[in-house]
């Protein structure tokens, strides 16, 4: 996990630009927020709304970002109106809340912009819980959203909008009836798990139970199997405990002063915006320190929070935090597993097909490129394919994972990891050669090309039992003839990649 963290290649540091802006964009909204002369809630209502355009948003084309960052908003203010008129009435407020993650969740069929509007209306109910948020205070919190998203936007699209110098990637999502398939069973799920976490977490406290609620969401995003939920839970829990301990040495000593506190708030953004890529316990690790940090700035810390299990006082509080996000986690294990399960493996081969597809396809612009095809321009290509890996890495982790009992599916997930790594790596060497002015074309480029064609057929050909029909190796060519090298070291790692995805029929690379 370290490692993750510390060695993880950043290209064109892109996590490092990604964190930086997010803590300029959120502390210029939450400093013009102040000098609009908004309380403190309404403040951090304003940084948290920032956070969220900035963390969000993930359209393929800034200018689809823009349209999705305007829509925020438009989302989340009656969600925000409902919460605060419901906040004496918790009936109905539960309700509601349930209503909306249903609804937040089942958005993903419209892609990136149904994701985004889905969590800001999620985020926006669950900061109502946060900050007390009466209809009082309704006004007011509204003019901090609307101000904080306007800032962040500015920021993010006219002081530093290092996008527009990165190659356009289609969003990794399922495509075709198996999203539409997924994201309903998924809102049904996330319901359910919401439901259980929402009555059980009141039992454990009536002040703090949005805690629960919370867990569940979270550990919904971005997962499209059971396997990924159970796992993605876990890390939720070891990054809260994680991030507790270091609360507990860092945050609490503050008192909930000013300036050191505000302090440890950039930090904390810092490291969420820096390892959400890389690590999810490590994001955890940072969202519970900003929490906690939050918590100091507005007093909750320095009054004493309440006891929890004979635990008073501030231990009692960070107790809690940690009790109501393994409610939360719990119901989301239960959803997943007993509530319209999607199975790990299935989804797991869709990303797997989906992956193998784009190396094809990358092949092909770069074999055009060589060729002196006008238009053709791998580029966006392989940053679909960093897209798609990080989702095969993602669906995969459930058997990769340490606590795992299936060493055998284990040892071929990492080899399926391995190979497809080797097939990225070769293919960005072909994009970087096809890149060169001086490249020409060769004759054998072609017959290599068709090969990769034939491997990646069989590969993701779901009737087909037999081995990728990849030409025997050919010598490797002079440095010179670099294109050639990659194409050739990328058949090989297709054809090393039929044995663990076409293993025998009782022994799927990821079970169900």
């Amino acid at each position: 996990m370290l490692k993750r963290v510390f060695v993880a290649p950043d290209p064109g540091r892109t996590r490092l630009r990604f964190a930086a802006r997010a803590v300029l964009g959120i502390g210029l909204a939450v400093a013009v927020c102040g000098a609009a002369g908004h309380s403190l809630p309404g403040a951090v209502a304003g940084g948290l709304a920032a956070l969220l355009a900035l963390f969000t948003v993930t359209d393929p084309t800034v200018r689809g970002q823009l349209v999705t960052t305007v829509l925020l908003p438009v989302a989340g203010l009656p969600v925000l109106a409902v919460a605060a008129g419901l906040h004496d009435h918790p009936v109905a407020r539960d309700l509601a809340f349930l209503a909306v993650v249903g609804a937040g969740v089942y958005a993903r069929r419209w892609g990136p912009r149904g994701h985004s509007l889905g969590v800001f209306a999620f985020m926006t109910f669950f900061m109502a819980q946060f900050l007390h948020t009466t209809t009082g205070r309704l006004a007011e919190v509204s003019a901090a959203v609307l101000l904080s998203v306007l800032t962040a936007a500015v920021v993010r699209f006219g002081v530093w909008c290092y996008e527009r110098r990165l190659p356009a990637a289609a969003p990794a999502v399922l495509g075709g009836g198996g999203l539409e398939r997924v994201t309903t069973r998924q809102a049904v799920q996330a319901t359910a798990g919401a439901g259980f976490a929402l009555v059980l977490g009141q039992m454990v406290s009536g002040e703090r139970w949005y805690w629960a609620v919370g867990a569940t969401w979270w550990v919904f995003v971005n997962t499209a199997s059971r396997g990924e939920t159970l796992v993605r839970g876990f890390r939720r829990v070891l990054g809260t405990v994680l991030g507790i301990a270091l609360a507990a040495l860092v945050v609490v000593p503050l008192h909930g002063a000013a300036f050191p506190t505000a302090v440890l708030v950039a930090v904390s953004v810092f490291g969420i915006f820096y390892t959400a890529a890389v690590s999810y316990t490590w994001m955890m690790l940072w969202v519970t320190l900003l929490a906690t940090a939050l918590y100091g700035l507005l007093g909750v810390l320095v009054s004493g929070g309440p006891g929890v299990l004979g635990v008073p006082g501030v231990p009692g509080l960070l107790a809690l935090r940690i009790g109501e996000t393994a409610v939360g986690a719990l119901g989301a294990w239960l959803a997943v597993l007993f509530v319209l399960p999607v199975t790990t493996h299935a989804v797991t081969d869709a990303w797997i097909q989906r992956a193998l597809r784009c190396v094809h396809t990358c092949t092909a612009e770069a074999a055009a490129r060589l060729a002196g095809t006008a238009g053709a321009d791998p580029a966006p290509r392989v940053a679909e394919l960093e897209q798609l890996l990080g989702r095969v890495r993602l669906s995969v982790a459930p058997l990769v994972h340490p606590l795992n009992p299936m060493r055998g599916r284990m040892r071929r997930a990492r080899q399926v990891l391995a190979l497809l790594d080797d097939c990225a790596r070769e293919v960005r060497g072909l994009v970087a050669v096809a890149a060169d002015p001086e490249a020409s074309h060769d004759e054998r480029l072609a017959a290599a090309c068709r090969r990769v064609e034939l491997a990646v057929e069989a590969l993701v050909d779901d009737g087909a039992d037999a081995a990728p029909r990849v030409a025997p190796a050919h010598p490797r060519p002079t440095a010179a003839e670099a294109a050639l090298t990659h194409l050739h070291a990328l058949e090989h790692a297709l054809a090393e990649l039929a044995t663990p995805l076409r293993a025998p029929s009782g022994s799927p690379l990821v079970g169900a």
